[in-house]
C-alpha cells in the first residue's frame, strides 16, 4: 500500500520527523514511478534541512527551542489561547515552526484580525515558508475570506500540488468553482488523485459547456492506475450525472471492480437528479450493502417523486427497517416525513414528526410544506406557533411555506400574522416579495399587493405576472390589462398571456382579450385554452369551438378547452350543447377520469338547471357506474378571533351545530322576507324525505360559515370565507342580499375567483363567475 503512503504525504501540512522520513523513502523506493521519484527528491532536500535543524537543536537549548517545546505541548493540549499569549510575550524567540503552530492556534480560535497582523509582520523568509503559507491559506479559506486567500495564493512562487489542492478545494467550498477552472487552465500542473477529484467536483458544480469540455478532457487524459481508485471514479460519475450524461456515468459505474456504498449512493443520487426515479429504485434493490445515512434520503426522495404503488411500498418498508441509531438523524427522518406527506399519509408523517427528539427548523419546514400539499394550510399555521415557542429563526424556506399557506387559506388576519414574523432582511428577497403579492391578492387585499409591487425596484416577470394574476382573480380586468401594457415586452411570457387573458375572462373584457390574443405570435395550448374560456364565459361558443378545431389540426385535443365550453354551457343552461361536448370528451379522453367526472357533474347540473331531473339522475347513475362514486365535496373555511373553522354542506360536527343551523334558518327566513327565491337547479342530488330546497341550499358550507359569524356577533361588519369549489348561483344571490340587509362586507374566495360582496348588495364579479 505504498501508493497510499504517498497519498497521505500529499495531504500533510506538518514537518515530518525522522521516522516519517524513513517511511516515505521506503515507500518511494517501492513505487518507483515518476511521482515517487519527484517526492523522493523533495524529501532529500527537506532531510538536509531537518538534519541541520536537529544538529543545532541537540547542541544547544536556546530560548527558541524551549519555546518550541512549550508551544507544542500547549497545542497538543488544545490550549490555543495560551499559545497566543506566549507568542505575544516572546515574539523575538519565534522560529518559523513556532509561527506555523501559532497560525494553527489562530485558526482554531477564528482569530481573523490577529492572523492578518501576523502575516503583515512576517519576515520575507517566513512568508516564503511553505508550511506557514499553507497554514495561512487554510485559515483564510476556512473563514471564507477568499479575497485574502486569492491574494496570498498569487504570491506563492513555488506552488506544489498540495498548495493547488488546498486552493481548489477552498474555492469549491466557497461556491467559486468557476475560478477553479480559470486557475487550472492557466497552469501546467499534472493533477494528482486529490486535485483530479476536486476538478471533477468543480466541473460538476459549473456544468456549462466549458466545464463539460474540461471534465471530459480530464477523463480522457486520466492515468490508467487511477481507474482502480474508487474515490476518483465516484467523483467522475457524479460529474457525468451533473452533466446529464447518464450513459457514460453508468459505464464508469460498471467499470468499477469493487463498488462500495458511496459509489452506489452517487449513482442513485445521479438518477434522482436526472429524474430517473425508477432506475434509482432498481439500483437500490440490487444494493449488496446496508444504506448509509445519505442513501436513505436519496431513496425517500425518489419514492416521494414517483408516488406510485411500488414507490409507496419500498418507501414505507424502508422506513420500518431504519436502524435505531438513525432515528436521531434529523436529515433522514425529515426526508421520510416529506415522503409520507407526498404519499398523502399525513397521520404517519405527524407520528414521525412527534417522535423526533430535537426538531429543527428544517423538520418544521418539511412538516408545514406537507400540510400545504395535503390542503391543510391551517395546520401549517398552527406549527408556526410552535416554532415561535421554541425561538427558531424563520428562514427563507419557512417564510415561503407560511406565505403559501396563507395564500391557500386566504384569511387576511392570518396573512398579517405571518407577515409580522418574516425577518426584515427577507424584504430584500425578490422571491419572498413576489410570493407576498400573490398571498395578499388571494386574500382579497389588492391594496397590500400593490404596496409590495411598488416597493420592488426592479420587477421581474414573476412580479408582473403575480399582480396581473391577482387583479384578474379580484375581477379587476382593466387594471390587469393596464399593467400588462406597461410591462416590458422582453419580460412577457406564456404565464403573462394566460394571466391577462384570464383577467379579461373574469371581467368580461372581450375586446381587450381579442386584441391581446391577436398580438401573441406563438400561441401555446394554455394560451388558447384561456381564450376559449373567455369566449365561453360570454357564451360565444361558435368562436370558441373554431379555436379548438384549428388547434386540433396540428395538436392533440385538450380536455381543459372542452371543460371551458362545458362550464359556459352550464351557466347558459344549454343542455344540447352540454351533452354534445360531454359526448365528445368521452370519445377523446377515455382515460382522463377526473376530467370526465367533473364534466359529468357539469352536464348533470345543466339538466337540473332546466328542470330535467330524470335526465340529471341518468347522468349521475352513469357517472357512478363508469367513473365511481367519489366526487369532491364542498368545504368552506372561515376565521373568528384567531380560530380557523371548517364547514361541509349540512355539517353537524361543531359542538354548537344546533345553534348554527338555527341561525342559518333565521337568516334564510329574513332573506325570503326580502324577496329571495331559492333556485332548485343548484341542487345536484335527489332530495331526502325530510329535505326541502330551502333546507338543502341554506346549509351549503359557505352559508353555515356565515351563520357561525352571526351566532358569534349580532351584526358582524366583516366576514371572510374560502371555499374549495365554485360558489353556486343561489348562494351567490343570497350572499349579496345578506351583505345588503346587514350592511356588512363579505369576501368569498372560491375555486375560480374572489367575490367582494358590498353593503350595497353588489358583487365585484358582476355575476360573471
Amino acid at each position: 500500500m505504498s501508493e497510499k503512503v504517498l497519498d497521505l504525504f500529499d495531504q500533510m501540512n506538518i514537518q515530518p520527523d525522522q521516522v516519517v522520513f524513513n517511511t516515505l523513502f521506503s515507500a518511494c523506493a517501492r513505487v518507483a514511478n515518476d511521482r515517487a521519484k519527484e517526492i523522493g527528491r523533495k524529501l532529500k532536500r527537506c532531510t538536509i534541512i531537518f538534519i541541520s535543524s536537529s544538529s543545532t537543536s541537540s547542541n544547544s537549548s536556546s530560548p527558541s527551542n524551549n519555546m518550541y517545546s512549550t508551544v507544542k505541548k500547549l497545542m497538543d493540549a488544545k490550549k490555543y489561547k495560551q499559545v497566543l499569549s506566549l507568542f505575544d510575550k516572546q515574539l523575538d524567540c519565534c522560529t518559523d515552526d513556532i509561527i506555523h503552530m501559532v497560525v494553527k492556534a489562530c485558526s482554531y480560535l477564528h482569530e481573523h484580525q490577529r492572523i492578518t497582523d501576523i502575516e503583515q509582520n512576517l519576515s520575507s523568509k517566513s512568508l516564503n515558508n511553505s508550511y506557514i503559507q499553507t497554514a495561512l491559506l487554510q485559515f483564510y479559506i476556512q473563514n471564507h475570506d477568499m479575497k485574502n486567500a486569492c491574494r496570498l495564493f498569487s504570491t506563492i512562487n513555488n506552488k506544489s500540488n498540495y498548495t493547488y489542492a488546498i486552493m481548489f478545494k477552498g474555492l469549491v467550498s466557497n461556491k467559486m468553482s468557476e475560478k477553479v477552472l480559470n486557475l487550472f487552465v492557466q497552469t501546467n500542473i499534472q493533477p494528482n488523485h486529490v486535485i483530479l477529484t476536486i476538478l471533477f467536483t468543480a466541473c460538476a458544480h459549473v456544468a456549462n459547456d466549458r466545464a463539460k469540455n474540461i471534465g471530459r478532457k480530464l477523463l480522457q487524459q486520466m492515468p490508467k492506475h487511477f481507474y482502480n481508485n474508487n474515490f476518483i471514479l465516484t467523483s467522475a460519475l457524479n460529474m457525468l450525472m451533473k452533466f446529464g450524461d447518464v450513459k457514460n456515468a453508468e459505464n464508469f459505474f460498471q467499470m468499477m471492480k469493487k463498488k462500495d456504498v458511496i459509489a452506489y449512493g452517487a449513482m442513485m443520487k445521479g438518477y434522482v437528479e436526472n429524474k430517473m426515479y425508477e432506475k434509482t429504485l432498481d439500483l437500490f434493490e440490487q444494493l449488496p450493502f446496508s444504506l448509509h445515512n445519505v442513501g436513505y434520503t436519496i431513496i425517500f426522495n425518489a419514492c416521494a417523486q414517483l408516488l406510485n404503488d411500488r414507490a409507496k411500498q419500498i418507501g414505507k418498508k424502508l422506513l420500518q427497517q431504519i436502524p435505531k441509531y438513525f432515528h436521531n438523524d434529523n436529515v433522514i427522518i425529515t426526508s421520510a416525513l416529506d415522503m409520507l406527506m407526498k404519499f398523502g399519509d399525513v397521520e404517519n408523517a405527524e407520528n414521525l414528526f412527534q417522535m423526533m427528539k430535537k426538531k429543527d427548523i428544517i423538520a418544521y419546514g418539511a412538516m408545514m410544506n406537507g400540510c400545504n400539499i395535503n390542503n391543510q394550510p391551517f395546520k401549517c399555521l398552527q406549527l408556526l406557533e410552535k416554532i415561535k415557542q421554541q425561538n427558531f429563526i424563520i428562514d427563507e424556506f419557512s417564510s415561503s411555506i407560511l406565505i403559501n399557506a396563507c395564500a391557500r387559506l386566504s384569511m387576511l388576519s392570518k396573512c398579517q400574522l405571518v407577515v409580522d414574523q418574516i425577518p426584515s432582511y427577507l424584504y430584500k428577497n425578490q422571491h419572498i416579495l413576489n410570493s407576498l403579492i400573490y398571498m395578499w391578492g388571494k386574500a382579497g387585499s389588492i391594496e397590500d399587493a400593490q404596496k409590495i409591487f411598488q416597493s420592488i425596484d426592479n420587477p421581474d416577470d414573476i412580479t408582473y405576472n403575480s399582480l396581473i394574476y391577482v387583479y384578474g382573480l379580484n375581477h379587476m380586468g382593466l387594471e390587469a390589462v393596464d399593467l400588462y401594457r406597461k410591462m416590458p415586452n422582453h419580460l412577457r411570457n406564456e404565464v403573462t398571456y394566460v394571466c391577462v387573458l384570464n383577467a379579461c375572462s373574469h371581467s368580461g373584457l372581450l375586446d381587450q382579450a381579442h386584441s391581446i390574443f391577436n398580438e401573441i405570435s406563438q400561441k401555446s395550448k394554455k394560451i388558447i385554452a384561456a381564450m376559449v374560456d373567455c369566449l365561453s364565459r360570454l357564451y360565444i361558443f361558435d368562436e370558441a369551438q373554431k379555436l379548438i378545431d384549428d388547434y386540433e389540426k396540428s395538436n392533440p385535443p385538450s380536455s381543459v378547452m372542452y371543460m371551458a365550453i362545458l362550464s359556459g354551457a352550464r351557466n347558459s343552461r344549454q343542455h344540447i350543447l352540454s351533452q354534445k361536448i360531454y359526448d365528445r370528451m368521452t370519445m377523446l379522453f377515455p382515460n382522463e377520469k377526473e376530467a370526465l367526472k367533473s364534466g359529468s357533474v357539469l352536464l348533470g347540473n345543466t339538466y337540473l338547471s332546466i328542470g330535467d331531473h330524470e335526465q340529471a339522475e341518468n347522468v349521475r347513475l352513469n357517472r357512478i357506474k363508469e367513473l365511481g362514486t367519489k366526487i369532491q365535496l364542498g368545504v368552506s373555511w372561515t376565521e373568528f378571533k384567531g380560530e380557523i373553522l371548517e364547514f361541509k354542506a349540512n355539517d353537524r360536527r361543531h359542538p354548537r351545530s344546533e345553534e348554527i343551523h338555527a341561525k342559518a334558518k333565521y337568516i334564510s327566513d329574513v332573506l325570503i322576507k326580502h324577496g329571495h327565491e331559492y333556485d332548485a337547479s343548484w341542487i345536484t342530488r335527489s332530495l331526502g324525505e325530510d329535505e326541502t330546497t330551502e333546507s338543502v341550499l341554506c346549509t351549503h358550507s359557505e352559508r353555515l360559515a356565515i351563520a357561525y359569524h352571526f351566532l358569534q356577533e349580532e351584526n358582524p361588519s366583516f366576514i371572510q370565507i374560502t371555499k374549495n369549489l365554485r360558489v353556486c348561483g343561489d348562494c351567490h344571490r343570497a350572499t349579496k342580499l345578506i351583505a345588503k340587509i346587514w350592511q356588512c362586507k363579505i369576501i368569498v374566495r372560491d375555486a375560480n375567483c374572489i367575490h367582494h360582496f358590498s353593503p350595497d348588495g353588489t358583487c365585484s364579479c358582476q355575476d360573471q363567475f
